[in-house]
């Protein structure tokens, strides 16, 4: 258990190094001032381009993967690795963390985005194979519909529904993926919440891509 909740620290810490606001600062802004207020991906390429956003990404997918590479198997100081924890339970605890490091981070005052792009490169590193049928989810609802908010939460939900599907409902990353299929729902409440009310931002009109 010692070694679980200092690796479970460990992620949190990492993923409290939140993409937006880490590149934001070295352009003198604040994203969670501008556009949806989110520090996400999606608020950074709608508020500040291309370059901004694909930054953002990538460091926020990296901040799973690598700790959860790094830290998997190995020893911390003073904390040995425990034999009767499996290495997969250890890996979707540094995930977690991570992606509730990038949600309530403590570095800039527990303001975070939604946490997607961090549960992915938690993904790519615990199975990169489950990646294919995530990002296919997310492509397809985003394709039909428009809506990023929908296609992320649509994406959450399909890792547990493929894993449970191909046989793999007991495993630990099982577990994960549920929870974060629900975690994911959560952070998007407010998308929610506009879908009801017709005011969400639709990125795309339906398949053919047209922006409203």
């Amino acid at each position: 258990m010692l070694e679980l909740a200092c690796k479970l620290i460990l992620g949190y810490l990492a993923g409290s190094i939140v993409g937006s606001l880490v590149v934001g600062r070295l352009r003198g802004v604040d994203i969670r001032l501008l556009g949806s207020g989110n520090a996400g991906g999606t608020n950074a390429l709608r508020t500040q381009g291309k370059g901004f956003a694909l930054a953002v990404v990538l460091i926020d997918v990296l901040k799973a993967v690598l700790p959860i590479l790094w830290l998997t198997g190995a020893a911390l100081p003073g904390v040995p690795v425990d034999a009767a924890v499996s290495r997969e339970a250890v890996a979707v605890v540094i995930g977690a963390g991570a992606v509730a490091g990038h949600v309530w981070p403590v570095f800039f005052g527990f303001r975070g985005g939604k946490g997607m792009a961090t549960l992915v490169g938690a993904y790519a590193a615990i199975e990169a194979a489950l990646l294919a049928p995530v990002l296919a989810g997310w492509v397809l609802v985003a394709v039909i519909g428009g809506y990023v908010g929908i296609a992320t939460m649509s994406a959450a939900a399909v890792a547990p529904l493929w894993l449970a599907v191909t046989g793999q409902a007991g495993r630990p990353l099982f577990w994960f993926a549920l929870l974060m299929a629900v975690f994911v729902a959560w952070t998007h409440r407010s998308n929610i919440a506009r879908l009801r009310a017709r005011t969400e931002h639709r990125m795309f009109r339906g398949l053919l891509g047209r922006r409203r």
